[in-house]
């Protein structure tokens, strides 16, 4: 929900108070045309108030939280799962990982998280990845989660399924979704990539220690669900490309 102009015009003086809009725009590599858009609408996106808030050294969560919908990101937020860790890895390091325990060397029995290992692993790409958002949801869900935020947003669930596959999730949404699973706020804003792992307060390397802690049995059925899913999507886009050649070959 972009959020109310006035307020982000009282929270901009608060950070930057002899600042002009000219310098704002340079700073944040926000656009002058794109701010001055934005407030005319009465509505600034989420997403313009964390690139000036990283402008002018201030944490994008408590610059949000400053606007009344995201208040409660001023309280201590609870650490990620470790099922949201992981689920903030790319597949294409996943299988790297199950690559690396399959080695000769490694199938010794050493500890993923030893020296030896550590040396050798294949360091994670960044977060979040192609398909961050299902996955994070995905990760958290009972079975009844989509069902409990449609209720608490209004949004359909077949719209919000949608948007998981589109791999977008608007900033609220994301909250409702963490409140709907009663796990921390800011997992669903690093998943959608409004702000990064450090700025959510996640520890450095938590990610790579959560892939360490799983068995390789647990890597194994990870991997494979991710290949799974990914061979259905690629599938239906060359059923989709097939059927649009049809379509042109029909039109002649």
């Amino acid at each position: 929900m972009p959020l109310p102009a006035k307020a982000f015009q009282r929270w901009l003086h608060g950070i930057a108070p002899d600042t002009s809009m000219a310098d704002v725009s340079r700073l944040s590599q926000v656009k002058r045309t794109t701010l001055a858009q934005q407030l005319v609408r009465g509505k600034v996106a989420e997403a313009t108030v964390v690139s000036i808030s990283r402008a002018f050294n201030v944490n994008p969560v408590a610059a949000l939280a400053y606007f009344e919908t995201y208040r409660d990101l001023a309280e201590p937020q609870v650490p990620p799962t470790p099922q949201e860790l992981v689920s903030q890895i790319a597949t294409v390091d996943l299988l790297r990982a199950v690559i690396a325990r399959s080695a000769p060397e490694a199938g010794s029995g050493a500890d993923p998280g030893s020296g030896a290992q550590q040396a050798k692993r294949p360091e994670l790409g960044p977060a979040p990845h192609v398909t961050s958002v299902k996955n994070w949801v995905d990760a958290i869900d009972d079975g009844e989660l989509r069902h409990r935020v449609s209720a608490a947003t209004g949004i359909a669930p077949q719209n919000y399924s949608a948007q998981l596959t589109a791999n977008r999730l608007a900033p609220e949404v994301a909250i409702a979704t963490s409140r709907a699973a009663g796990v921390g706020l800011t997992g669903g804003l690093v998943a959608t990539g409004l702000i990064t792992e450090a700025e959510a307060g996640w520890e450095p390397g938590a990610r790579q220690a959560a892939l360490d802690r799983l068995s390789d049995g647990e890597l194994a059925v990870l991997a494979g669900d991710r290949l799974q899913a990914v061979g259905k999507t690629l599938r239906r886009q060359e059923q989709d490309q097939e059927q649009t050649e049809k379509i042109w070959e029909n039109l002649g």
